[in-house]
């Protein structure tokens, strides 16, 4: 089995992380929302499912709004993460901190969520099931793939804080109220704790 591990960023700017995130998001987009579809569209035709599409004005137009909800969920959710967690979405280029700030506060994977989001919409703007197919599936592959060792990174990383919001706060299903991470010294406190209980006793050290 791979035994796959991400990265932290190096120090930058907050500035500079913005600007890598925006373009790793315009990457996703023009690979995942327009490449691929186009693709599968091709291939609907030539294996003569381009009968199962369909043609609905009410859907197309429901598509074209969730596309710009989905979009702006994505560029404000990874803003967030850049500006405050000192990082990327890019598991070779992670957030140096933890970050519960803005939609994380609700949800643990906006971005995920956005994206498939995006890929519904656009199968329901060019009628494609086969495409709202695609976009689906990334669901249950991302979290088989990606996020058993995302989260052994993030873990890793953040110990007690991240294992607090992973309790706290769904990967999938928002929260109605924003989660508010305890003060950071207490977090710290509970891993100090635990290392602590973990450490042999020598002799005279029992009070």
């Amino acid at each position: 089995m791979l035994d796959l591990r991400g990265r932290q960023a190096a120090p930058a700017s907050r500035l500079w992380n913005v600007a890598k995130t925006l373009l790793q998001t315009l990457v996703f987009w023009s690979v995942f929302l327009l490449a691929i579809p186009a693709l599968i569209w091709l291939a609907e035709t030539a294996v003569g499912l381009s009968a199962w599409r369909f043609d609905d004005p009410w859907l197309r137009q429901f598509g074209i709004v969730l596309v710009v909800l989905g979009g702006s969920l994505g560029l404000f959710s990874g803003a967030v993460m850049a500006f405050h967690g000192l990082g990327t979405p890019l598991p070779v280029d992670a957030p140096r901190e933890i970050v519960v700030r803005g939609p994380y506060r609700f949800v643990r994977n906006p971005m995920a969520i956005a994206g498939l989001s995006q890929g519904v919409a656009v199968g329901l703007m060019i009628g494609s099931p086969a495409v709202i197919l695609y976009a689906v599936s990334g669901g249950p592959l991302w979290n088989i793939l990606v996020r058993p060792w995302e989260e052994r990174d993030l873990e890793n990383w953040f110990g007690e804080a991240f294992r607090l919001y992973r309790q706290e706060v769904h990967c999938w299903i928002p929260r109605l109220s924003p989660y508010d991470p305890p003060p950071a010294n207490s977090a710290s406190a509970v891993d100090q704790a635990v290392v602590n209980a973990d450490a042999p006793h020598t002799k005279g050290e029992h009070a």
